[in-house]
């Protein structure tokens, strides 16, 4: 015991005229927390190794255990906090970097929950979706300025490549290998049955999952992990990866723990290797250079797949955007500083970046201002958690969502953050083959085709209150917002009135 020790974040409590002894909580902690003393004939728990994740909890047969917040605390301090003074003791003893994952747990602005929808009432009456045609399908791509006809006099209907989405969400990059075959399964199962597109992330795709090809965006990311002709050609979109919400300005990075078997050759990269990709891709270093590489991917692609341009949401985000649909990007997505990840430098996803709904906003209004909104389709992430929080992302001015917190709670997450450990007890986040069949696929797709039917029947629901029966009809469409509790700039920048005007 060092001086700089600290007292467990969380307490196992156990009720031992409950605990019969089963050592079901043993077996399922891959933290190791709880192990049987022979010489007591109980059960002990290692409380410094819990990490919350409620796995003993939910499976003790007796309801014997409960995890606890430790009330054990350092002296208060308003300007020192004791996540800050434990994350100096724990950097005083490594030297090395803290990693996180998950998305930002600080208490900053969530704009969704200080914005309203809306309602008709009498002279725009209400629409019945139970009983009324009501429109949630999308088309993500370019669209024409203007009507343009043949020297037949008939209108040109020729558009360039689309993707069709039967609601207005995707689900968001979350690599092989950040994620464990099984919550991939989950997610390709799911899209294809939804009619939606789920997307690789930077590793590449598994042999496997090129039968979901038609509901897949494959990822290009700067370490170009996996990427080559038959996987750019597998998906129905290609995504190049400027950056993540998470950790804006720096490359990815997935631990050498997790490159084994499958996600290795899957990535073709050693096994036990770290997977470090470069903060920039080495090819491009401006407008032009992307460009270049956006043609670069439809050119091997036959032109037949729109191209994705994903950049974090920063704080120049509008002109960058602007960049970009000049660029020859079918797509563009942003993505928040609240988005998840597998492993971000703690200082950089807590610190770095801007929130999503002020991003969407102010580049919505530049494309729009510049004449150029129907070159290129928005899509929006970084915790997406409800289907009013996509109703308002689409009123902003985004074509969709992507989501991938919500997803992984659908399959089981319960947030612990400690997927850069490799060890989640859910079977999500981990490459271990006895944590990957924790969660059967067959399952988990069902859970997600649940979750998205849900939010779709939301979605009519709150258009139809307001009056309007197509998500085309909404988009961009700010006179259905309010904000309350916000400032005249942030009104201005979201491009709303105050709720009362």
């Amino acid at each position: 015991m060092g001086v700089e020790f600290i007292y467990p974040e969380f307490e196992v409590v156990r009720n031992y005229d409950r605990c019969i002894a089963c050592r079901v909580c043993e077996r399922q902690c891959a933290n190791e927390v709880h192990f049987y003393s022979e010489e007591r004939g109980v059960m002990i728990s290692d409380e410094a190794k819990c990490v919350d994740c409620q796995r003993c909890v939910s499976l003790c047969p007796t309801r014997a255990l409960k995890i606890v917040k430790s009330d054990s605390t350092l002296r208060e301090n308003a300007n020192w906090q004791n996540d800050t003074i434990k994350e100096i003791y724990k950097q005083a003893n490594s030297g090395g970097v803290l990693l996180s994952s998950m998305g930002n747990p600080k208490p900053l602005p969530v704009y969704w929950d200080k914005i309203l929808i809306n309602a008709s009432q009498v002279t725009n009456p209400p629409i019945d979706p139970l009983r009324e045609p009501m429109e949630t399908q999308v088309f993500l791509g370019k669209k024409p300025s203007r009507i343009e006809r043949g020297k037949d006099g008939k209108i040109k209907c020729e558009l360039p490549p689309q993707i069709a989405l039967s609601l207005p969400v995707m689900f968001s990059a979350m690599s092989y290998g950040s994620i464990s075959y099984n919550a991939h399964a989950s997610l390709a199962r799911a899209a294809t049955e939804l009619g939606i597109l789920y997307n690789t992330g930077e590793g590449g795709l598994h042999e496997d999952f090129y039968k979901y090809g038609k509901n897949t965006v494959v990822q290009v990311a700067s370490g170009r992990f996996g990427v080559h002709e038959d996987y750019l050609n597998a998906g129905a979109a290609i995504e190049i990866k400027m950056g993540q919400g998470a950790k804006p300005g720096i490359g990815g990075h997935l631990p050498g723990a997790k490159i084994v078997g499958d996600v290795s050759r899957t990535r073709m990269i050693p096994e036990r290797s770290d997977a470090i990709s470069p903060a920039p891709h080495h090819d491009i270093y401006s407008i032009e250079d992307l460009r270049q590489l956006v043609f670069s991917l439809k050119e091997a692609t036959q032109y037949k797949k729109p191209v994705i341009v994903k950049v974090a949401a920063v704080h120049n985000i509008a002109a960058i955007a602007s960049g970009i649909a000049r660029s020859g990007a079918d797509v563009i997505a942003i993505d928040g500083f609240r988005g998840g990840t597998g492993a971000a430098p703690t200082r950089i996803r807590d610190n770095v970046g801007i929130p999503v709904e002020l991003a969407l906003a102010a580049v919505d209004k530049r494309l729009r201002d510049e004449g150029i909104r129907g070159n290129v389709s928005l899509v929006v992430g970084g915790s997406i958690r409800s289907a009013a929080d996509v109703i308002k992302a689409v009123a902003l001015g985004a074509d969709a969502c992507y989501v991938a917190t919500a997803a992984l709670l659908a399959l089981g997450c319960h947030l612990c953050r400690t997927c850069q450990s490799g060890k989640c007890n859910w079977g999500i986040a981990t490459q271990r083959p006895d944590l990957v069949k924790r969660l059967n696929p067959d399952i988990g797709s069902a859970r997600l085709v649940n979750l998205m039917t849900a939010w779709r029947h939301e979605i009519m629901e709150i258009m139809g209150g307001m009056g309007i029966n197509s998500i085309e009809a909404l988009r961009g469409n700010r006179l259905m917002l309010r904000g309350v509790g916000l400032n005249e700039k942030e009104l201005e920048i979201l491009g709303i009135s105050h709720a009362g005007e």
